[in-house]
């Protein structure tokens, strides 16, 4: 297939960094530390392995934390796996892997026990049954939640105590991945396996603190990558750094042009005192609310997704993020409402205790008033490609949680299959890499190693990237969006900055925003959370998938491959 192509930005092969002052050893990288590289780590340990966990500010700053709804799995006699896949393949519109799905729905009820018995504790009946819910595109009940919508808190709570209690997981906070080191070998630019990274810890080493793990693995953890858009539901560290690290080190990446924009952030005033307010991250309203009975109401109260979708408010992601689209399109509002007002306060305030608090905050009390909302970038269905090991195309270098794609999710990820996807292929992993882990290695002579061979651009573009992004490459797409997009990446492309976390991080949101423009320009219909406006239908010749990679000079590249 002849795909078409738009300018971009040529991209570095290295971030611009000082040789690594100093040099540590251990058996596994885990870089990441939610549920998807906590989970890594258990059970890396369990097999015997010495775990090294990198994270990029505290170990608790990722995105799980921030997860409201719950995590799905199979535990109702009257479910089944069969059903569960069913309703994953139906939101992914034609592009899951139905093998990684299989393994999803089928050994997502161990794992999640897993996860219970390692400490985290669920929502409960008083007869001490789980309480189970539903959210859109699920047709039955089969989300376990815990603190009512804290379900991230708890989950990773859990998992930071059992980490803490392995003396020999050791964790390193305040550290940035930079590079991937890999060891000689027989590819085309002479270069194997994985066998270790390169990093930014503040305060440790060398005065400018770069220095290098070496390992016999490495595995990506890192999540996603929100914030290469001006309204995300992701924290500020979501910069897509393990997916950039991935593509400069040559792995390819795919479906990243299926970003899942969460149809009800919780339009925040600036300084309204709650996390992210006037910010890029925007607070979650769950869909769990409207599993509950809430229901979507423009300005003249009107319930505007009955009749688009047989499940209304509780339609796939996408389906309801384009009904609020819409309605701002026509109406030239900035946000719809959510009415929640007949469910009762008492019951908001116990169900839904972050939600409520995030309300009141800017001044919405959900029992009187309608809460406002708008559609925010909340999840990569796409990212580093792995097989259903989680292997990746570079031999020793894995990829798990957001910052993977398994073939899970295809064009639109289902609700709640994030949590249970870190369980189902952390574990996958680790049973891969105790089977069969190599001898550590010395890297490669490469400037990753040596240090001065890269270059990065100024993070004081990051904003009109994130701008443009948004305004070119969101919710709503065309050829000439995201031509303008691409422009702008290409001014920012143009810039050099200098080595320090801030410029890293916005060489990465250019690396991964332009490699999302590169495919969403390519994909000439609209599928899943994709959506061109001048190919508004989907297209049975767009049933395949879109690899990307970084080719000669830097450029992105992306081949056709049929369907997993």
């Amino acid at each position: 297939m002849d795909l078409p192509t738009v300018d971009l930005p040529a991209l570095p092969s290295l971030l611009a960094a000082p040789a690594p002052g100093w040099v540590e050893t251990t058996d596994v990288i885990v870089v990441g530390s939610g549920v998807a590289g906590l989970t890594a780590a258990l059970h890396l340990r369990e097999a015997g392995l010495h775990v090294t966990v990198v994270t990029k500010v505290n170990i608790d700053d990722g995105s799980t934390r921030w997860a409201q709804g719950g995590i799905a799995a199979v535990l109702d006699p009257a479910d089944t796996p069969a059903a569960h896949a069913r309703d994953t393949e139906i939101a992914g519109v034609g592009l899951c892997d139905p093998a990684a799905v299989r393994a999803l729905v089928e050994e997502g009820p161990v794992r999640l026990r897993e996860l219970m018995r390692i400490g985290a504790e669920f929502d409960r009946h008083p007869d001490g049954s789980l309480m189970l819910t539903r959210e859109g595109g699920h047709r039955a009940d089969r989300i376990v939640h815990a603190g009512g919508d804290a379900t991230g808190a708890e989950v990773q709570r859990a998992l930071h105590a059992a980490v803490r209690r392995d003396p020999w997981i050791r964790l390193v906070e305040h550290a940035l991945v930079l590079d991937l080191l890999r060891a000689p070998g027989d590819g085309p630019d002479g270069l194997g396996p994985a066998c270790g990274i390169t990093l930014h810890v503040l305060g440790e080493g060398s005065e400018d603190g770069v220095g290098a793990l070496l390992a016999r693995a490495v595995v990506l953890a890192t999540g996603g990558m929100g914030q290469i858009f001006a309204a995300t539901t992701n924290p500020a560290v979501s910069t897509g750094d393990g997916v950039a690290l991935a593509m400069r080190a040559g792995a390819a990446v795919t479906d990243v042009e299926f970003v899942q924009f969460h149809p009800t952030a919780l339009i925040t005033p600036p300084g309204a005192g709650v996390p992210g307010a006037g910010h890029a991250q925007q607070p979650l309203v769950s869909e769990a609310l409207r599993g509950e009975g809430a229901y979507l109401v423009d300005a003249d109260g009107k319930r505007f997704m009955v009749g688009q979708h047989e499940l209304a408010e509780l339609a796939p992601r996408d389906v309801v993020a384009k009904g609020i689209h819409r309605v701002l399109m026509a109406t030239g509002a900035d946000h719809v409402f959510l009415d929640a007002r007949h469910l009762g306060g008492a019951f908001l305030a116990s169900r839904f205790p972050t939600i409520v608090a995030s309300c009141l905050a800017i001044g919405v009390d959900p029992a009187t008033d309608l809460i406002p909302v708008a559609p925010a970038a909340h999840y990569a269905s796409g990212g580093v490609r792995t097989d259903l090991r989680g292997r990746t195309s570079i031999p020793g270098l894995y990829a798990c949680g957001e910052v993977a794609c398994t073939g899970v999710h295809g064009a639109n990820r289902l609700a709640s299959n994030s949590l249970l996807e870190g369980l189902v292929f952390s574990r996958r992993i680790a049973d891969d890499i105790a089977a069969g882990l190599p001898e550590q290695v010395q890297p490669a002579d490469t400037g990753a190693w040596r240090g001065g061979a890269g270059w990065v651009v100024p993070a004081e573009a990051t904003p009109a990237l994130q701008r443009a992004m948004t305004r070119g490459a969101g919710v709503l797409r065309s050829a000439a969006t995201l031509a303008d997009t691409a422009g702008t990446l290409t001014e920012v492309g143009a810039a050099r900055g200098r080595p320090r976390t801030a410029d890293w991080e916005a060489t990465n949101l250019l690396t991964v925003a332009s490699t999302l423009v590169a495919a969403a320009y390519a994909r000439g219909e609209t599928r899943g959370c994709h959506w061109r406006e001048d190919f508004p239908t989907a297209d049975e010749r767009w049933l395949g998938h879109l690899v990307g990679s970084v080719g000669a000079q830097g450029m992105v590249t992306q081949q056709w491959e049929g369907r997993r």
